[in-house]
């Protein structure tokens, strides 16, 4: 069995308000990217920590369904995950509420049923949906293409 550890660092310079952060992960895919209070909890543009979190879950997710499509004898063409990470600032503590997925996969030979059901298969097997699940609802709409 392999295990990885992936690794991501931020350093935060400042108070919540005023400050800001900069995120890297070790790969370096994303190197000392800013963020602030602004862009996390205002609807100012920049990078927020929930985009990355959607990020994750429609890498992930598309993964699993490719995965599951083929261990099930399809061949995806191409499967586009878009995830919208719904993050409510208000009474008490800020939380992450509800995660949708929308999928569209393009797999000949499949019928819409078949296909419906594989992509929930999928969901179960997808650690990030999994890790999500705790807790949060999770939506999925998909279509074929």
């Amino acid at each position: 069995m392999a295990e990885f550890d992936r690794k991501a660092g931020v350093l935060w310079t400042g108070d919540l308000k005023t400050g800001n952060g900069l995120i890297s992960t070790e790969s370096k895919t994303l190197f000392e990217l800013p963020y602030t209070y602004q862009t996390r909890f205002e609807d100012k543009v920049g990078f927020n920590p929930e985009e990355l979190i959607a990020a994750a879950h429609a890498a992930c997710f598309s993964m699993s369904v490719a995965s599951t499509l083929k261990k099930n004898g399809f061949t995806p063409v191409q499967t586009d995950t878009t995830a919208t990470c719904t993050f409510v600032v208000g009474d008490g503590v800020p939380k992450i509420t509800k995660m949708v997925l929308h999928v569209r996969c393009e797999v000949p030979d499949i019928d819409e049923a078949r296909f419906n059901e594989l992509v929930a298969e999928a969901d179960k097997g997808c650690p990030v949906s999994n890790l999500l699940r705790s807790g949060l609802k999770i939506e999925i709409t998909n279509a074929l293409i």
